[in-house]
């Protein structure tokens, strides 16, 4: 990242991980609302020192407001009425400190090239069909073997996308995602200790990436586009259509949840949408899970989720030292525990 005297944009991103409000900020640093504001948006620049006391403040190294800085949409998070804008904010701007380890990491080499192409889709009005196609394509640019994917966090990164799980008490803010062209963003939540969600949380961010990037976001019809991807690309319909039982066969479930690596919801979903369940099979499975608790807690465990590993193994290495000079150490500290827990 190329030195700039102030970048303005780094102001907002601390004062949002700081969960200030310009407001807020001004009377803590002894400033005036308009002063803030005309730093953020440009119109002005901080002296030096006053650069320091916004740094003091806001808990983050001079430096910080030096380093350009790269811009995305406000992210693609699913419960925009479940989630404050101010909790919204925070997380976003904690990803961008995610997307600031893994370009410095990329230069060092210890991080892969971002690969991961946009499809051209019908947009809003895509059909089910097209969208398990772009799920298919993926898996074979990919070149994924057919079955069950391994690990998709580790896929993910080995494709240059930065995975972190939030480092938030917030169990409203769900998983979400960043689409910056160089090295996408991918935030999971760390409430949840269940590794087949963990895994569709992941597979529906990539969607957003494959579908979606910067062109569009926000709508109820993005997330379930998504959600439509992540099942054809952590089940395709070749491989798992004739393995999904067509009656509630609880032990036939369980074996695929094994083996699949996915929730029963999914499975059920799955056979409903690919014509192996009738409508009115699929609502007596829910209401039988629904009954015995399983739609809040699914028998047969899968174990610990996937975690993310190459920013953390970045962190641990003598070379990321520069780049923990210039980023909040309480931020960068908090990924390590979060993705290591």
């Amino acid at each position: 990242m190329s030195t700039q005297a102030f970048e303005r944009t780094r102001l907002r991103t601390a004062r949002e991980l700081a969960g200030l409000s310009q407001t807020q900020l001004a009377r803590e640093s002894g400033l005036t609302p308009a002063a803030i504001s005309q730093f953020e948006s440009g119109a002005a620049r901080p002296s030096p020192d006053t650069a320091g006391v916004l740094a003091a403040v806001l808990g983050v190294p001079a430096g910080f407001f030096r380093e350009a800085m790269v811009e995305s949409h406000e992210g693609f998070f699913r419960s925009l009425r479940r989630t404050s804008v101010s909790d919204r904010r925070r997380a976003r701007a904690v990803a961008h400190v995610a997307h600031d380890l893994a370009v410095h990491a990329a230069s060092e080499q210890q991080f892969c090239a971002g690969d991961v192409p946009m499809l051209p889709v019908s947009g809003l009005q895509a059909e089910r069909a097209e969208i398990e196609e772009a799920a298919a394509c993926i898996r074979a640019m990919w070149e994924l073997p057919s079955g069950p994917v391994p690990d998709v966090v580790g896929l993910l990164e080995r494709h240059g996308v930065a995975v972190i799980r939030l480092p938030l008490d917030n169990t409203d803010v769900d998983a979400f995602s960043l689409p910056f062209a160089d090295h996408p963003v991918i935030v999971l939540g760390t409430d949840k200790n269940d590794r087949a969600r963990s895994r569709f949380d992941s597979a529906h961010e990539l969607a957003h990436l494959v579908l979606h990037g910067e062109q569009i976001w926000g709508v109820k019809e993005v997330e379930t586009q998504a959600h439509q991807f992540a099942a054809a690309f952590l089940m395709p319909a070749e491989d798992i259509r004739d393995q999904l039982p067509t009656t509630v066969d609880w032990p036939a479930l369980f074996a695929l949840k094994r083996q699949w690596q996915v929730s029963l919801a999914a499975l059920l979903m799955r056979a409903r949408t690919l014509g192996r369940m009738s409508e009115s099979t699929y609502l007596t499975a829910i209401k039988a899970a629904s009954a015995r608790g399983w739609r809040r807690v699914e028998p047969v465990p899968l174990g610990r989720p996937e975690q993310p590993t190459r920013l953390l193994a970045y962190l641990a290495s003598a070379d990321s030292a520069p780049v923990r000079d210039i980023l909040p150490s309480k931020i960068v500290q908090s990924l390590q525990d979060a993705s290591a827990a």
